[in-house]
């Protein structure tokens, strides 16, 4: 085409397109793989288009993106290549910024504005061609547009071309899910790369949640200021987010003639440019992971990477997908390291330790595994597919993850409780391009406050406010109106695209912001509206405790609906980081479906305590107590008590307690039918040995007139006549040769122990056994005072050879009694020498 710049021409992936064109005039899908730098995001698109030569079909092309900032940038580089302007024949669009001609044919936008671009018109009229670009990242708002494309091919549009373009990607997997597509490789020109190991000097405490280090960032910074001082050219620092960026940012001031530069999701347009645009000046270029891929950065020959990315979890404490920090996938850092060698030989330094590189997660996690997959559950459900089962997925989306995010989207309407399908409410939300929490909080605020004020909160809520602002929400709300930074500006438009998604109408009466901000958290995260329980803390009716700060706004409010809070490293508590004041009322009809009233009655404070109670979700709004209450919950409070406590709360008797060891050693030795008698089999028999008594008690202090041998004697075997042989196989007291019957104590369940004066055992020549004879006693010989004298579980050893010592210590202690050289055939006694001498005078 006329105007086409040279360096389109000399772009590696040109010798791709013949066969990417077959392709797609074969099969109609392919997948592309092609090593950043190639052209893929810029050349590919233009030729698919026809734009590289008049001889070939027109077709509209639509790129799409894993970022606003990728968008616009690819946007912006065909377009110069073209030697156009942006909007002429390439255009991109993004939320709240659409530069899109009459001529255009190649249009980049968003993945998530592609998704709702396809809920709105299937059949994607007009469109020829689709590529998704950087599918090898897993964003799930990708793999969703993947699966509703392959959807739109088999059954609506055959003849739409598909294209799965990456830098590293799994191919054969991406091929298989469209339909065996050919894979096309392109080759690249990357030069090498040294790398540098540059960990810190001393360890770092490891991410937690958002919070990075601050010692590794000072790390980072003095590593930046040591790459500048070794190596030419500019300097590309990977960060996690906005946060590590503006900190580094600020210990890198006084580097001379060099250019400091912030790159991210929200930097401005300005800045995109210019960092896109090269410069005569050395540039230090701080990015999060926006630079990875889809972006080429001219003049980088430096790579300094953190070794941190962010990736979406599962926050349950905020009800939404949130985003949190984690060690970056060996991928990653692959990729961060060619933008070194992007064109010419360069180096990386990376923060951390050779050693650790191997120990580092493979590739980045796939979003539909981590992330909160309620946003997910609605494309499908409003896709006609509720459980996703007919999509084509890469990774199919964890059961436990679909089953919450359905009981979110019931809850706020979005779905059908019973079969899952969306309902009109659900399709309305999903168009609104927000979260459906978010989403059911516009709808549901706008004929209260009015579109705008809701609209405004809810662009607060989409994107966390900086925390200058505050944490009082409609403080921080007002700071937005009158600020102008760029948070303000980008608040701003995302307000004004959520009026025009909101229904119209005026507010029903004079509504403070106080009240209308409160409202607006409350519908969005009815789980955390919570109430005091003093001492600046609240409780959430989801169950979390919250802490507001010292010195807050927020403090003394009655009700508050938290919007954003977090747990700190080790705090018992989370702390409230931005809510809004509410009262009962607001709580009561946002959280309506939390709100329960009944008997409860539970095992609390060591008794059964019987109320009614009034409760939003885990706040009690009202109590007062039961003179009456079924004796079903009875008895459940009881065996909660009986499981927490223990059966200790029973009667036990010294008979009761000796049975029950009894026991425990015949099961323990002969098993079956001997029953366990543990507290855990215990509790599962308890209908068993318990029962009637057990129904009949309603307090702690009847469990204790319950006789807990009574209930034990039910357990013994008397079906198979086994019971009756209980003292014979484990007795209770056992004859020694005196004539004396002395208590076994059966405490340790592994053998027995007999405890008895040694002059009583002598002329026994064997030790006694129970069980059947299967287990041997052990015999603890007392002296004459009944103090421990020797232990043995063989007492024709003992007689051999142990006595001898025994008698050598005691006999000149205890004189008045016998002390046989020979043991085994001395007469036992339980006398002294002179009354066994005068008993058998008197016989």
């Amino acid at each position: 085409m006329i105007g086409l710049r040279n360096e389109a021409l000399d772009l590696p992936v040109r010798d791709a397109l013949p066969a990417l064109r077959s392709a797609l005039e074969g099969p109609g899908s392919a997948v592309l793989c092609a090593p950043p730098g190639t052209g893929k995001t810029t050349l590919v698109p233009l030729d698919l288009a026809g734009l590289l030569d008049a001889s070939q079909e027109a077709r509209r092309v639509v790129v799409a993106e894993p970022r606003r900032i990728a968008a616009r940038a690819a946007a912006r580089r065909m377009a110069w290549l073209l030697g156009e302007k942006v909007g002429d024949s390439v255009g991109y669009t993004v939320r709240g910024e659409r530069v899109v001609g009459a001529r255009t044919r190649v249009e980049v936008v968003t993945t998530g504005l592609l998704l709702q671009r396809l809920q709105r018109d299937q059949e994607l009229s007009g469109v020829d061609v689709v590529i998704l670009d950087e599918c090898h990242e897993r964003h799930l708002d990708a793999d969703t547009v993947a699966a509703f494309l392959v959807d739109v091919r088999a059954a609506l549009r055959p003849e739409l071309r598909l294209v799965a373009a990456s830098a590293t990607t799994d191919a054969e997997g991406w091929a298989r899910l469209l339909g065996d597509a050919p894979v096309i490789e392109a080759r690249g020109t990357a030069h090498p790369v040294e790398v540098v190991w540059a960990p810190p000097p001393r360890a770092v405490r490891p991410p937690h949640g958002m919070r990075v280090d601050p010692a590794l960032l000072s790390h980072v910074a003095s590593v930046v200021r040591r790459a500048l001082a070794e190596r030419d050219g500019d300097l590309l620092c990977f960060l996690p987010g906005v946060g590590e960026i503006a900190r580094v940012a600020g210990q890198l001031t006084g580097l001379g003639d060099v250019e400091v530069l912030q790159v991210h999701g929200r930097a401005p347009a300005a800045v995109q440019d210019a960092l896109l645009a090269g410069s005569a000046v050395r540039r230090v270029v701080l990015a999060t992971s926006v630079a990875e891929s889809s972006l080429t950065v001219p003049g980088v020959r430096v790579v300094v990477d953190s070794g941190l990315a962010r990736e979406p979890r599962v926050d349950h404490a905020r009800g939404l997908s949130a985003l949190t920090t984690v060690r970056a996938s060996q991928a990653s850092g692959r990729q961060r390291a060619g933008r070194a060698g992007r064109e010419a030989p360069g180096a990386v330094y990376r923060c951390w330790a050779e050693a650790e590189d191997g120990r580092l997660p493979r590739f980045p996690a796939p979003e539909i595994k981590v992330a909160d997959l309620a946003a997910f559950a609605l494309q499908a459900a409003c896709w006609g597919d509720p459980d996703a089962a007919g999509l084509a997925l890469l990774d199919p989306p964890p059961g436990g993850a679909m089953a919450a995010a359905r009981e979110v989207l019931a809850a706020v309407g979005a779905v059908d409780a019973e079969t899952g399908r969306a309902t009109e409410r659900g399709t309305r939300m999903s168009r609104v391009g927000l979260h459906p929490r978010l989403a059911r909080a516009l709808l549901d605020a706008a004929p209260v406050v009015g579109t705008r004020r809701a609209a405004e909160v809810v662009a607060l809520l989409s994107e966390e406010p900086p925390r200058e602002y505050g944490d009082d929400l409609a403080a921080a709300w007002r700071a937005a109106r009158g600020g102008t930074d760029a948070y303000g500006s980008r608040w701003r438009t995302e307000a004004r695209r959520l009026a025009s998604s909101a229904p119209g109408g005026a507010p029903k009466g004079d509504r403070s912001d106080e009240y209308a901000a409160g409202l607006v958290a409350a519908l969005a995260f009815p789980e955390r509206v919570a109430r005091s329980v003093g001492g600046g803390t609240y409780l959430m009716a989801g169950g979390t405790r919250a802490e507001v700060r010292q010195g807050s706004a927020l403090s003394g409010a009655r009700w508050l609906a938290v919007a954003v809070a977090d747990r700190p490293l080790g705090a018992g508590h989370a702390r409230v980081l931005l809510a809004g004041h509410v009262d009962e009322d607001v709580a009561r009809e946002a959280a309506a479906p939390l709100y329960s009233e009944g008997d409860e009655v539970a095992w609390s404070g060591g008794d059964v305590v019987a109320r009614h109670v009034e409760r939003l979700g885990a706040v009690e709004l009202a109590v007062r107590p039961l003179k009456e209450s079924a004796p079903r919950l009875v008895r459940e409070a009881l065996l909660t008590g009986l499981r927490e406590e223990g059966t200790g709360l029973l009667k036990w008797s010294r008979g009761a307690w000796e049975l029950r060891e009894r026991l425990a050693f015949l099961h323990r030795h002969l098993g079956a039918p001997w029953p366990d008698v543990s507290e855990d089999a215990l509790h599962a028999r308890v209908d068993e040995w318990l029962e009637p008594e057990l129904s009949r008690a309603r307090r702690r202090a009847d469990l204790a007139r319950i006789d807990a041998g009574q209930g034990l004697g039910r357990l013994l075997p008397w079906a198979t006549g086994e019971a009756t042989r209980l003292d014979e196989l484990a007795p209770e007291r056992l004859e020694v040769p005196s004539g004396s019957r002395i208590r076994l104590d059966y405490s340790d369940p592994g053998q027995p122990v007999l405890a008895v004066k040694l002059q009583e055992m002598f002329g026994l020549a064997e030790t006694p056994r129970v069980a059947d004879g299967t287990v041997p006693v052990v015999v603890h010989l007392l002296s004459p005072a009944g103090r421990p004298a020797a232990v043995t579980a063989d007492l024709a050893s003992f007689w051999r050879s142990g006595y001898r010592a025994v008698r050598a210590d005691l006999r000149g202690r205890y004189p008045k009694h016998p002390w046989p050289e020979d043991p085994a055939t001395a007469e036992p006694t339980r006398y002294t020498k002179a009354r066994q001498a005068a008993r058998g005078s008197e016989g």
